[in-house]
């Protein structure tokens, strides 16, 4: 297979992923991310290719697909080496941008799967954040932000526990 047909190999399969977790078939966007990964290492070192940008892209749409699956631990690990190349790139185009949402949307599934809410909360926060300050469509947006400020909605009440009780007064003021 020749450099092209392989690049192009590799962006068809990430574009079923896409493709496949709009459609919540998490089973295939997976096996198709898996498989982007896969073609774009068959690629001579020689041969021009961001081979780290592009397995972001794929692990940002993996851990979407494991989270999706209920794999939150797999999905944790797969959100958190899409974050170490985009938080490192900074400044991203309209398809990275899309990707690096996702990234952390999907990271913050996996932490409330994983029953981390209180890591989670700030990640939900932060991608319906990033979401509405983004110029332009993003895939699944509207149920990103739908499922986003639900679990913000559950987490904050969870974290209410331990306000005091109306009227409380601590000891101290009794006194003064």
């Amino acid at each position: 297979m020749k450099p092209l047909k392989e690049v192009a190999g590799a962006y068809l399969a990430l574009s079923d992923a896409q493709r496949q977790l709009l459609e919540s078939n998490y089973d295939e966007a997976a096996a198709s991310c898996r498989k982007a990964m896969e073609i774009s290492r068959t690629m001579p070192p020689e041969e021009a290719f961001d081979h780290a940008g592009f397995d972001a892209f794929c692990h940002a749409g993996l851990a979407e697909a494991l989270a999706g699956l209920g794999s939150f631990d797999e999905a944790l690990r797969s959100a958190d080496k899409a974050l170490h190349h985009f938080n490192r790139r900074g400044e991203l185009n309209q398809d990275e941008g899309k990707l690096w949402i996702s990234a952390v949307y999907s990271r913050a599934l996996a932490l409330d799967g994983l029953g981390r809410g209180a890591e989670a909360l700030p990640e939900f926060k932060k991608s319906v954040e990033m979401l509405d300050e983004r110029k332009g469509e993003a895939p699944g947006k509207e149920r990103m932000k739908e499922v986003a400020a639900s679990r913000i909605a559950a987490l904050g009440n969870s974290g209410k526990k331990d306000k005091k009780p109306e009227g409380y007064k601590a000891w101290w003021e009794f006194w003064s």
